[in-house]
């Protein structure tokens, strides 16, 4: 059994404490504690505390008990710092510091450490762990913050443990200081046990470790967020050496937030962001943030598409033609044998027939008749117009004479039209001597084509002149003349079209005449699919996009400070918040406050704006939602353009 000091002063045997059994209970009052292992005689707010004690015994099983029950309660935000338990926990994280750590470098690991030294350690490790926790809880972070040892203890593990043997102990302190980093204040002339900002650079520049990069970068963030500390920023930082190292890593999206937290800390001092255009990967970073942007919109992006096609009128690419029918020579031998009327009637059935919309003049009607039949008036003398056209409503019962009135008064027969016959076998008609060959419709092109050789043939001179339609051909050898006559002769095969070829033609409005003579000429049609296709973000970009642009329009405003570009937030100018006086004042000009040259300063606007002119094409691609935002966009997008040859 356990022996350790009471209350009193009086060494007694440890007896633990056994629960009673489970006895059925009322409900709970409203306000019952339910934090873990919460028992009222271990978690009282008073000096002799058992937790106190415990910690404070030096008995090992009751360390690990107090320490054990610690570490699970400070997971509930409820959990408030007991008095004593904090000055404990602060015994073996400073023994570790002050001594501790030696037993576990790297001559020491020859051989296994005690287990005794293992367990004092771990002790060491938890009451860490149980700071850094607690800490989360307001109450406790002012508690931990005006505590006597909080600062000696970070100060002390930061010039004392190395970051590879101690690595998780030095990462709790780290977690411990980032609360207090926003408040502390290193003085210039402290001394070098006070200043944390040296060993935090060196941690940065030499670890691999990725906790340990993005824990330290925070700190350092915190820190010298802080004006008051601002006078220890360096343009040759080494944590602005490792933010720019590790920038590119966007998939790794906790260490790309602490290296863009630190960045933007380091360029919002005016004096560091005028060095930072000189700095040598300075076009480097601004394309890979300008890359982040893009790369963070590709997951908020959807693709809308509008379709804004009007009304799309078609013809058949292809048409059967057609001619009005005429009387062959067998029909007029057939037809002028028979006596008046039965011959007038016999005609119209062969030159029309019945169509609901079809119209014909009269005159046209009358003309049609006699032209047919003057040449045999004498057998069968011919009818008068009147006749005729009274004949077509026997015939045609649908159809009657009218008179439309107008300006000009028309005479018409309306409910017929002329029969209509397919002129596919005028395809391979003879246009010779200008299309008057007498020659009737070939039934293949192999008939054709011998026709005209004989034309050909009758030639009288060596050389002639293509006298197919309106060929302007010059003249040719008769071989040759041959052989040209074969493009005038259409094929028996259809071309063939490409598959994505339509068998409609779009016509340019809906009443537009197809077939034309000359295609050409007509005007062009709207496009059968008009669509606009575009990709917007349909959410606010994140965080870490937020400040990649910010750090971006930091440095576009430095440089462009002496151009019109850039706005000024001390004046309005009357509305032209982008002009900035010239100053003549020598001295004003030399040298700045910050003690850089104006040469370097004038050196650096010029890198800078070669620099946005470089990323110009990658900002046009960057798209965020809200516009303002989209404005500081545009606006270095415009600004970058007139420098594009500097």
């Amino acid at each position: 059994m356990a022996t350790f000091i009471n209350n009193r002063g009086v060494p007694q045997q440890a007896q633990y404490y056994r629960p009673p059994s489970y006895q059925p209970q009322a409900p709970p009052a409203p306000r019952l504690d339910v934090r873990d292992d919460y028992e009222r005689w271990y978690t009282e707010r008073v000096p002799n505390n058992r937790m106190a004690l415990s910690i404070r015994s030096g008995i090992p099983s009751e360390i690990t008990w107090a320490l054990d029950r610690l570490c699970r309660l400070v997971n509930n935000n409820q959990f408030m710092f007991i008095p004593g338990v904090i000055d404990g926990l602060f015994d073996w994280p400073e023994w570790y510091v002050r001594e501790g750590y030696k037993n576990f470098k790297d001559a020491g690991l020859l051989f296994s450490v005690s287990p005794a030294s293992a367990q004092q350690r771990q002790f060491a490790l938890e009451s860490l762990f149980i700071l850094g926790n607690a800490a989360l809880y307001e109450p406790n972070a002012e508690t931990f913050a005006r505590h006597s040892h909080t600062i000696p203890l970070i100060l002390n593990a930061l010039h004392t443990l190395d970051h590879k043997g101690d690595c998780e102990a030095l990462l709790h302190i780290l977690n411990i200081f980032h609360f207090l980093a926003s408040v502390y204040v290193v003085h210039p002339a402290a001394p070098a046990i006070s200043n944390p900002i040296p060993p935090l650079l060196r941690i940065v520049s030499e670890t691999s470790n990725r906790t340990m990069i993005i824990a330290t970068l925070t700190t350092l963030t915190s820190l010298l967020s802080n004006p008051a500390n601002g006078a220890h920023l360096s343009a040759q930082s080494e944590a602005l050496a490792a933010s720019i190292r590790y920038l590119p890593l966007f998939i790794d999206k906790p260490l790309i937030d602490a290296c863009l937290n630190y960045l933007y800390c380091h360029i919002s001092h005016p004096s560091m962001a005028r060095a930072f255009l000189l700095h040598p990967e300075m076009s480097a970073v601004l394309k890979v943030l300008s890359n982040l942007l893009i790369h963070e919109q590709r997951a908020i992006e959807k693709t809308f598409t509008i379709d804004i096609t009007g009304p799309i009128y078609t013809a058949p690419s292809t048409t059967q033609p057609t001619r009005d029918h005429d009387l062959t020579k067998e029909e007029l031998e057939n037809l002028v044998q028979k006596p008046e009327p039965q011959r007038c009637y016999d005609w119209m059935r062969a030159m029309f027939l019945a169509k609901a919309d079809g119209e014909l003049t009269q005159v046209d009607f009358w003309t049609l008749y006699k032209d047919a039949f003057s040449p045999y008036a004498e057998q069968h003398p011919l009818l008068v117009a009147s006749d005729v056209i009274k004949n077509v409503t026997s015939v045609f019962p649908q159809a009657q004479a009218m008179v439309l009135q107008g300006p000009v008064q028309r005479f018409v027969v309306r409910g017929v039209d002329r029969r209509k016959e397919s002129a596919a076998s005028e395809r391979y008609r003879c246009q010779w001597n200008r299309s008057q060959c007498t020659s009737s419709p070939f039934s293949s092109p192999t008939d054709l084509y011998d026709h005209v050789l004989q034309h050909l043939e009758s030639a009288e001179t060596a050389e002639t002149s293509c006298l197919w339609s309106a060929c302007s051909q010059a003249p040719l050898s008769k071989r040759d003349l041959s052989v040209h006559t074969l493009t005038h002769i259409s094929s028996t095969q259809p071309m063939q079209k490409h598959p994505s070829q339509s068998d409609t033609i779009t016509l340019p409005t809906e009443n537009y005449p197809h077939p034309v003579p000359t295609p050409t000429s007509r005007p062009p049609p709207p496009p059968r699919s008009t669509t606009i296709t575009y990709d917007a973000p349909i959410a606010d970009p994140p965080s870490t996009s937020l400040t990649a642009l910010l750090i971006i329009r930091i440095l576009f405003r430095t440089s462009f400070a002496s151009s019109d570009a850039a706005p000024r937030v001390d004046a309005d100018h009357f509305g032209f918040p982008g002009l900035v006086e010239e100053t003549d004042d020598p001295s004003e000009n030399a040298h700045h406050a910050d003690g850089i040259p104006s040469g370097d300063d004038k050196e650096g606007e010029r890198r800078g704006r070669r620099a946005f002119v470089g990323i110009r094409k990658l900002l046009e691609e960057v798209k965020i939602r809200d516009d303002v935002l989209m404005g500081w966009i545009t606006e270095m997008v415009d600004a970058a353009m007139p420098y594009h040859n500097e």
